[in-house]
């Protein structure tokens, strides 16, 4: 009699099973929490997380936003050669586009399409905001930060039209772009009447 042994349940699960994937799956029809692990599982979510401040617990946005105005202030200050007016804004352009995809990923990794995480938007926004209210002393630049975070916030019409109609990565760089213009709209005429 030749018999033979069946493989163990142990020998079998660990030849034929998948590989545990790098950060849990959202449960079904839920959203995935973001944490510093999934951030970094990817160049698209390290990039619309915003180096990690978006991963704040309070107040995402309004972090992303701290970022981009501190960087903006660090860099253009340490290397004011290099980032220039012209350079900013191509870095901003540049920016967008990269947004769009990082955005889409992510939020399709999430389970979300417009997570607060995400906040490469509001870096970009606000730097176009900075970029263009520049040179400007400190208490004008935190004025800039109170009213693009209020536009971004409050998103009056058509940002808030553009928000509902256009999703993916694009929809979430781009509502954030309508807030900078608007704070832009608001900076020209306050300069204009005051």
């Amino acid at each position: 009699m030749n018999q033979e042994t069946p493989p163990s349940p142990a020998a079998s699960a660990t030849s034929d099973a998948p590989a545990a994937p790098a950060f849990p799956p959202p449960r079904a029809g839920g959203k995935r929490k973001p944490t510093a692990h999934f951030m970094l599982a990817h160049p698209a979510h390290w990039i619309a997380q915003g180096f990690g401040s978006g991963l704040s617990p309070i107040m995402p946005g309004t972090a992303g936003t701290l970022f981009a105005w501190l960087s903006f202030a660090v860099l253009s200050a340490r290397w004011p050669h290099i980032f220039t007016a012209a350079n900013w804004l191509a870095i901003i352009v540049a920016g967008f586009v990269v947004g769009v995809w990082a955005c889409h990923r992510t939020g399709r990794a999430l389970n979300s399409p417009d997570d607060g995480s995400m906040v490469w938007d509001e870096i970009i926004a606000f730097w176009l905001v900075l970029v263009l209210v520049t040179p400007a002393d400190l208490k004008t630049q935190f004025a800039a930060f109170v009213v693009f975070r209020f536009f971004d916030m409050v998103k009056p019409p058509p940002i808030a039209w553009f928000d509902r109609r256009f999703k993916g990565g694009f929809g979430v760089m781009w509502d954030d772009i309508l807030a900078a213009f608007y704070t832009l709209l608001a900076f020209a005429f306050w300069r204009a009447y005051f």
